[in-house]
């Protein structure tokens, strides 16, 4: 659900200058998980050939987005901002206002990918 607020931008305006804004939803993961966004897909060569989405398959990088409060048993090793490689099966997809995001348990991620 999307929250709502419609309002005037100033008392004596007409209506027709409402202005409608839509609050912004967070996923918080639960248990063990973390939320990623997988990187793009390479569309061109360094020396500008283009390469076709056919082609290009996945990309197993991912930037994390979330990750799940620690308890007691568990203390997460990723933090927001890394980049991980991901395993090539596994996660559960979730779209959220147009974007595609990844929930992986923390044990599946592969690695963290250094710069």
């Amino acid at each position: 659900q999307f929250l709502y607020f419609i309002g005037c931008l100033a008392p004596s305006e007409p209506a027709m200058f409402r202005a409608s804004f839509v609050a912004r939803k967070q996923l918080q993961p639960l248990g063990e998980r973390v939320l990623v966004k997988r990187m793009a897909a390479a569309k061109e060569t360094k020396s500008g050939i283009l390469i076709p989405e056919q082609v290009a398959g996945k990309v197993n990088e991912a930037t994390v987005v979330a990750v799940s409060a620690g308890t007691k048993d568990w203390t997460p090793t990723v933090k927001v901002g890394d980049t991980v490689l991901l395993p090539d099966f596994g996660g559960n997809a979730v779209k959220m206002e147009g974007v595609e995001y990844h929930l992986f348990d923390e044990a599946s991620l592969l690695g963290i990918v250094q710069n």
